[in-house]
């Protein structure tokens, strides 16, 4: 009885001590972040995640940001402060400025993934993509869950089309129009058949500030992705539907803290 009481307490003082805008989801959601890259994270303490070669990261920053300024200097709580729907929202169609997972903390991927374009190249997997060859990361075996992405979506010939070419994975390079790196850049994302895909910036978009669009992909796929820890793009206001990145913790925290589109 006593464990729990201090437990609970400790959660709630270290909601308090971190200044979480009132997110009583966070240390919750610290802890599938952590169990989830628990070869890069040894421990959360106070107001840092704490890596294993010794770094430390601020949970949170305690400046309070619009919706431009978290993606532009987005700490650990901004990263988690919109939860992804998962099984949701297929038809794309998102609140304003409802991005979750778009919103990204680049200390932490570096953490976790790469902090350099030849570190990221070192962990670089050659994959069959229906005839293609990609290069995906085995960091957090990224790899291996889109060989299951494949292996289950091979099982639907009428998706292929939307599948195959591949628009990439690998590609040290920063987001369009940003300083920040993409998520290709750790090859921990793919793009699928830009054929079928709609992009909020080719639509003529602007920040905060975007036209609706008509989703081409199909349900199935999404659903496929999602299963194996992969988020969609086409649920971000700032859509881009050809766009899978590999986020299972992002994943998990969407299943238990469920949420409106």
């Amino acid at each position: 009885m006593r464990k729990s009481i201090f437990i609970v307490a400790a959660l709630i003082s270290f909601a308090m001590s971190t200044n979480t805008k009132a997110d009583g989801q966070l240390p919750a959601k610290l802890e599938i972040l952590k169990k989830h890259y628990a070869e890069h994270i040894t421990a959360i303490e106070d107001n840092f995640i704490i890596f294993k070669d010794g770094k430390k990261i601020r949970i949170d920053d305690g400046i309070k940001k619009d919706h431009q300024q978290k993606l532009k200097q987005a700490d650990i709580e901004d990263m988690l402060s919109q939860n992804y729907p998962v099984g949701k929202c297929n038809d794309g169609k998102m609140t304003k400025d409802n991005d979750p997972g778009r919103i990204r903390n680049d200390e932490f991927f570096r953490q976790v993934f790469a902090s350099t374009k030849s570190q990221a190249e070192k962990h670089l997997k050659t994959i069959d993509w229906f005839g293609e060859k990609l290069k995906v990361t085995s960091n957090n075996n990224a790899h291996m869950a889109l060989i299951k992405v494949r292996e289950e979506l091979a099982r639907y010939k009428n998706l292929r089309k939307y599948l195959t070419p591949s628009a990439g994975t690998f590609n040290w390079r920063n987001i369009a129009g940003t300083k920040r790196l993409s998520v290709h850049s750790f090859a921990a994302a793919i793009d699928i058949n830009v054929k079928y895909a709609a992009y909020w910036r080719w639509a003529g978009g602007k920040p905060g500030q975007v036209k609706p669009f008509g989703n081409k992909i199909p349900k199935k796929i999404i659903e496929i992705f999602e299963k194996h820890g992969f988020i969609w793009g086409g649920k971000w206001y700032h859509y881009d539907t050809m766009h899978f990145e590999y986020r299972p913790a992002l994943i998990e925290i969407g299943k238990q803290f469920k949420t409106n589109c």
